[in-house]
């Protein structure tokens, strides 16, 4: 049975839990089950053999969505007198936290570096014989293991010392469907041509470090979407990264 990946808001430093839904998207809850009568009807999930799934199971408890709950987000759905104490609660856990600087909201973090305009800022990857696409650049696709310190491993997956894959055109059109898309090709970073055990350690998130750490647990999910052209299609460039653009000139 899969479990729950226990983390910290990042907007409010408050805990939460993250499962995977039946679409593969993470989602967030509240550590703790709620009573199901004192949660409004949009805002109710059970969670089964490790799978978030939306409405109520039948049973007198439910899981809330931590979205629903943070202080730092505006209430989407009018909550109940229970869940607007629990949401009072948490923002006075907040402000605790900033005031003794043991916090620091993501909002004030320094903004990330922007990717430079030639490199994908979702690129498409293909391993295993499966397209999936990164939810960020190549370079910042860091690991998800726990370190020794009990926090996420700092390095990333792509590393220098380790065998690259290579950047090609591959045919964009789906294999499930008649649909003409605007591109024949596509940019892909193709990893198949690299051994099995190097295809595993991307498909699981790890450094190379921690990818022969059979026993060391994830710390956070692993950030794959199984590439659909026709979901992702703004995500698709009939150009390689490495190529050079010019200015003022069209192909």
């Amino acid at each position: 049975m899969c479990a729950a990946q226990p983390a910290r808001c990042r907007d409010g430093a408050n805990r939460i839990d993250w499962y995977t839904r039946t679409n593969q998207h993470p989602i967030s809850f509240h550590p703790h089950e709620m009573t199901a009568a004192a949660v409004p009807a949009r805002c109710r999930w059970h969670v089964s053999s490790g799978i978030a799934h939306p409405a109520h199971d039948g049973t007198p408890w439910c899981r809330v969505p931590h979205t629903a709950l943070c202080p730092a987000r505006p209430a989407a759905t009018p909550l109940t007198a229970q869940l607007t104490e629990l949401r009072r609660h948490l923002a006075l856990r907040t402000r605790r936290l900033l005031d003794t600087g043991a916090f620091t909201p993501h909002s004030t973090e320094p903004a990330p570096v922007p990717p430079t305009p030639c490199q994908p800022a979702r690129p498409v990857v293909q391993l295993l014989y499966c397209r999936y696409i990164a939810s960020r650049p190549l370079g910042d696709i860091r690991c998800v293991a726990q370190t020794r310190l009990r926090h996420r491993c700092a390095r990333p997956v792509l590393t220098p010392d380790a065998p690259a894959g290579t950047w090609t055109l591959m045919s964009a059109t789906p294999s499930r469907g008649q649909l003409t898309l605007p591109a024949s090709e596509m940019a892909i970073y193709d990893l198949g041509q690299l051994p099995y055990t190097e295809q595993l350690r991307w498909r699981a998130q790890r450094c190379p470090l921690h990818a022969a750490a059979s026993q060391v647990a994830d710390l956070a999910l692993t950030e794959w979407e199984v590439f659909d052209p026709l979901l992702h299609h703004s995500h698709m460039h009939p150009r390689l990264p490495t190529t050079i653009r010019h200015r003022g000139r069209s192909k």
